[in-house]
């Protein structure tokens, strides 16, 4: 199998590592020409600083898309009208109509389409998933996630909604397994082009709710989330991927094996090219995801809560 990634800035060198590692690197373009040759000679493969390069020169049989989100789009397009599987980072397209349209096309040309929401795979929210599934601790009935740190000087082009709370916008459906009903948020900007800070609550049936509060503002690393179930209240830190479970016969720690959200994410969609595994992030959760960040923007510029109808 040949993959080529296009964009290697920020978190995109992760996924060049691991495309490496796995043995299917093939080919790297990037727009900075400098950026574009230092990655191609470490990991000993073609360079290219343009797609129309890339996609002339290289035979390959999907791409990873980790450039600016304003550009997901049009690339992605590119990519599966010539039959390429493509995985595009969170968040999928800026807009929900935008991946639509991936969506029809990637059914169209028979191509596996996904998108980055890492945290599926995440150890941290997997055994949770597993606890809640299982009812161990009684009905969920409401999320509470929090996410801050000072804004990496990359994201330019979006602001914490779109990078950030897209994260835990998707994990609530993961977890809750539906998608909301209602958004209503509020969120503002320090010394920013765009919102740097945000609380944003999801209305679920039956009176259940998410609330996603995340900053770019403090400097301390914080990324964890509790859900309260009838039974106890779950905390599990995304980070150290440590899990505590509070009931009133006191509190436990579960053991668990520390893994790379990113390997796991990277091989599932590897795999489901080859058939062997089914894709974890539908491209139509990806696309709900969007959604439901349009309507927190919306929310929180009109003071009100967004009514949602999303199937």
């Amino acid at each position: 199998m040949k993959i080529i990634q296009i964009g290697t800035g920020g978190w995109g060198k992760n996924h060049t590592r691991i495309l490496s590692e796995f043995g299917v690197l093939s080919a790297i373009c990037d727009m900075n020409k400098e950026r574009a040759k230092e990655f191609g000679e470490k990991y000993n493969v073609n360079y290219y600083d343009s797609l129309d390069q890339i996609m002339t020169n290289e035979d390959f049989d999907g791409a990873f898309i980790c450039t600016p989100t304003s550009t997901h789009s049009e690339i992605a397009t590119q990519l599966i009208k010539n039959k390429k599987h493509v995985f595009v980072e969170k968040p999928m397209t800026y807009l929900a109509k935008e991946g639509e349209k991936l969506v029809v096309e990637a059914k169209k040309n028979k191509v596996i389409l996904t998108s980055g929401y890492i945290e599926r795979f995440n150890p941290a929210v997997g055994r949770v998933k597993e606890f809640l599934k299982s009812k161990k601790y009684g009905e969920l009935i409401r999320l509470e996630f929090y996410r801050e740190h000072r804004m990496q000087p990359h994201i330019k082009d979006v602001g914490i909604i779109y990078d950030t709370s897209v994260h835990d916008i998707d994990t609530a459906m993961w977890l809750f397994d539906e998608t909301p009903e209602m958004v209503f948020a509020k969120s503002g900007s320090i010394n920013h082009n765009h919102e740097n800070f945000a609380t944003i609550m999801l209305g679920f049936k039956d009176n259940r709710i998410a609330t996603i509060s995340s900053n770019w503002i403090t400097p301390t690393r914080v990324r964890n989330f509790n859900a309260v179930c009838t039974d106890a209240r779950i905390f599990s830190d995304f980070i150290t991927q440590e899990i505590r479970i509070e009931t009133e016969d006191g509190s436990d720690m579960p053991n668990g094996s520390k893994v790379e959200p990113l390997t796991l994410e990277i091989r599932n969609f590897l795999d489901a090219i080859e058939g062997k595994k089914e894709l974890i992030v539908k491209p139509e959760h990806a696309v709900n995801v969007t959604r439901i960040a349009e309507a927190a923007l919306l929310s929180s510029q009109k003071g009100v809560p967004i009514y949602l109808d999303i199937k």
